[in-house]
């Protein structure tokens, strides 16, 4: 991590602060003066913009999520430091949470506010069979409905490599798995292996377990919650035993991500390898085809232009048409077609194209 990574996580870290101690108050939100350069920002401005951002949907992450406002605020910060500055402050203007951290992140373009808040009206709540209510699945559920991404296996925890150690038996340690600028303190990799950003609900890990002290087994479960009876691994004393798990993790990020309970005192390893996550919309791919200029003769007869068919793999979604002059008239406009009569005393033009669009990479 550079000095000035540091020097900008400081800053940033400190209006978080700032910002969650005074969360109860609401504040209004104060425009932020853009740099000369718009792909930039001062420690200053990024500070202010973080402020804002814990200050708009702080409360709401503690409100519907039940994760402290300072909690949250302090494992964002590696999100804050490193969000491009049009993404940044194009997420404060967004209307929903999740199109704010969608926008933060880089792909807001995939999922409007209006998307989102149409989703949530048209999920329809109801009776379970035992008359506890119950909630329909929601594309985008940030616990239910979820999409797998692998990632190049990185190192997020070696216990070897740290100053507390192994961790001692019949206790546990909480560590973290994703949105960490460096896992190093860790015992990991000195990089954030891919995570920054992610809103992850569920991480898939390899992890090991290096002699431990005798026979018995770990558990690895999500963080906050209460020790499940159930075994992650089992192991012999002395033995190198490895697994590979699929956690559960909170969602939106609390203060760790996941814990490991030992029977005996044992060095563990673990290695990040995908997460699963809420998909996200994917916005369609439109283009314009040039115009098709057909001229309309004096005299009212009507005249049809027939628009430039659709690129190869793009379907057309809508029939443009436009004329020269207010005297000239769309009769009717379908499949491409513009069909047009003039009142006008001189010879004028009507246009026609089409709008096609396509699901990007198909």
């Amino acid at each position: 991590m550079t000095r000035l990574f540091r020097y900008k996580a400081g800053v940033v870290a400190l209006f978080a602060a700032a910002a969650f101690a005074q969360s109860p108050v609401v504040f209004a939100a104060q425009p932020v003066r853009a740099a000369v350069d718009a792909g930039k920002t001062t420690p200053k401005e990024r500070g202010e913009l973080t402020r804002q951002f814990v200050t708009k949907w702080g409360m709401y992450v503690q409100r519907i999520y039940n994760v402290p406002v300072g909690t949250w605020a302090n494992r964002m910060v590696p999100n804050f430091v490193a969000a491009d500055p049009s993404n940044f402050r194009n997420a404060l203007k967004r209307d929903t949470f999740e199109g704010a951290m969608a926008e933060l992140s880089g792909v807001g373009h995939r999922i409007s506010d209006t998307q989102t808040i149409d989703r949530l009206a048209r999920a329809s709540l109801g009776q379970g069979s035992d008359g506890a209510k119950t909630v329909a699945a929601k594309f985008g559920d940030l616990n239910q409905d979820l999409v797998y991404t692998p990632i190049l296996p990185c190192r997020i925890l070696d216990t070897r490599s740290t100053a507390a150690g192994a961790i001692a038996a019949n206790s546990i340690r909480n560590f973290d798995a994703i949105n960490a600028s460096s896992f190093a303190g860790q015992g990991g990799s000195a990089t954030n292996c891919g995570t920054l950003g992610v809103s992850a609900t569920a991480v898939a890990i390899s992890l090991i377990a290096v002699t431990p002290s005798t026979a018995g087994y770990a558990t690895a479960y999500p963080f906050g919650t209460p020790l499940p009876g159930t075994a992650s691994m089992n192991y012999a004393g002395g033995d190198i035993v490895n697994n590979a798990l699929i956690v559960q993790i909170p969602n939106p990020l609390a203060a760790s991500d996941f814990t490991i309970y030992t029977f005996a005192q044992a060095h563990y390893v673990a290695d990040i390898v995908g997460y699963f996550a809420p998909p996200l919309a994917t916005g369609l791919q439109c283009v314009n085809t040039t115009n098709t200029v057909v001229s309309v003769p004096v005299g009212g007869a009507g005249v049809t232009a027939t628009a430039p068919a659709c690129p190869t793999g793009y379907t057309q979604t809508a029939t443009n048409c436009e004329t020269s002059n207010d005297d000239v008239g769309i009769v009717y406009m379908t499949n491409g077609n513009c069909r047009a009569r003039s009142a006008s005393l001189t010879t004028q033009d009507v246009r026609a194209s089409r709008t096609c669009c396509r699901v990007p990479g198909r």
